[in-house]
């Protein structure tokens, strides 16, 4: 919460600091990480973990069972160039200035909050990917408890999309949802999955977003139409950028 603070109302301040963290990591990146890495986990300041987040591998933040950051660099590059990070940062701040408030809260205080001209994100860490070793986050959510809290939003018709669970290949990640809770599941392929490839295999990783049946009958559409017309959009611009 720290750094989305900084990259709203401090973007010149935010930008000078990742600078000169970057510049100064200059022939000698792996250490400087390592350094950098640890005062983040004593301080917690925001501008080590905008240098981090940009250095480190996969720009995925794993702790270790103390809750400290311990993912490694990526020693193929550097980072984000400083003036192309700025240029980011001071977009990001001129889009959500004074129009976003930034909080850090139980999520279910936010949802019970939310009202039925709302639309609500929820993007929790995914099924598969908490405890039993796996250290991609710090915590998760409880399922039963998540799934009781969308019914609760159905029932106060506030509409809302859900990312939550995904496959690689024919491996499922997480447990089916509620079909009461009437939500309908669209799968996003997400590229080539990293362990498959290292394992000399070739599957494809696809996530499940989840849009719930109250923000369907409020576009009048159904889900699988918005994807293919994005699809399509997106293809439209690829091609304009390739000619």
């Amino acid at each position: 919460m720290a750094l989305w603070q900084e990259i709203i109302h401090n973007p010149q301040g935010i930008a000078a600091s990742y600078e000169r963290l970057w510049k100064e990591q200059q022939g000698n990146e792996r250490e400087y990480y390592n350094h950098v890495r640890d005062k983040f986990n004593r301080t917690q300041r925001p501008d080590y973990l905008l240098y981090l987040l940009a250095r480190c591998v996969k720009a995925s933040v794993r702790y270790n069972p103390k809750g400290e950051f311990n993912q490694s660099p990526d020693n193929r590059r550097l980072g984000r160039e400083p003036q192309r990070m700025a240029d980011d940062i001071f977009a990001v701040s001129n889009l959500f200035r004074g129009r976003t408030k930034v909080t850090s809260k139980d999520y279910k205080d936010i949802l019970q909050s939310s009202q039925s001209e709302d639309l609500v994100y929820l993007d929790p860490p995914y099924q598969g990917v908490c405890g039993n070793g796996d250290s991609r986050y710090y915590g998760g959510v409880d399922f039963e408890e998540l799934m009781h809290e969308l019914g609760k939003l159905n029932r106060r018709h506030v509409p809302f999309i859900l990312s939550y669970d995904g496959r690689t290949g024919d491996k499922i990640f997480g447990r089916e949802l509620p079909r009461e809770l009437g939500m309908h599941r669209i799968e996003v392929e997400a590229g080539r999955s990293t362990q498959s490839t290292l394992l000399g295999g070739s599957d494809f990783t696809y996530e499940s977003v989840y849009v719930s049946k109250s923000l369907v009958e409020r576009l009048g559409v159904h889900p699988h139409e918005l994807m293919r017309r994005a699809v399509t959009q997106k293809a439209t611009q690829l091609e304009l950028i390739a000619r």
